[in-house]
């Protein structure tokens, strides 16, 4: 089976909401995307319809996502999207979408953000654990940048 997965620009409509499923958080919440287009007949821009996308995120994911989004927040979802049609009380046929985030983050085209790292739980068996072969192997492969 073939999985779409897409990136989307947004603002996050109503506040990160947590339950918990199969013992690990899952943080939903609703992103909603209008696209512009630029006319040159009229020579301005135009607000197309806006789609309204439900996002879950699990785990470390759902625990940062409701720490750090609001509502009113621009934000960018990466992940896997399905499509769900169901019929409402009226009797018409609803297609809704949903996104498995894999990554969110706030959107920087429209404002700064800071970033806190997660601080790992300690266990014993990290409490003995060299620091600096920790943060190492925490950092390989990527560029850090000292200020």
């Amino acid at each position: 089976m073939n999985e779409t997965f897409v990136t989307l620009s947004g603002w996050l409509g109503g506040d990160v909401t947590v339950r918990e499923a199969a013992g690990v958080p899952v943080a939903t919440f609703r992103v909603a995307s209008t696209p512009r287009r630029y006319q040159r007949r009229t020579d301005s821009w135009e607000d197309g319809d806006t789609q309204w996308y439900a996002v879950n995120a699990w785990r470390a994911l759902a625990e940062n996502c409701d720490r750090s989004l609001r509502r009113g927040d621009p934000v960018v979802v990466h992940g896997k999207l399905s499509a769900h049609v169901w019929t409402n009380k009226a009797g018409l046929e609803v297609t809704t979408f949903e996104i498995e985030a894999a990554f969110v983050g706030h959107d920087l085209n429209r404002g700064t953000s800071s970033f806190e790292r997660r601080k790992p739980a300690a266990s014993p068996d990290r409490a003995t654990a060299d620091p600096d072969a920790e943060a190492a192997a925490t950092t390989e492969g990527a560029t850090v940048q000292a200020a």
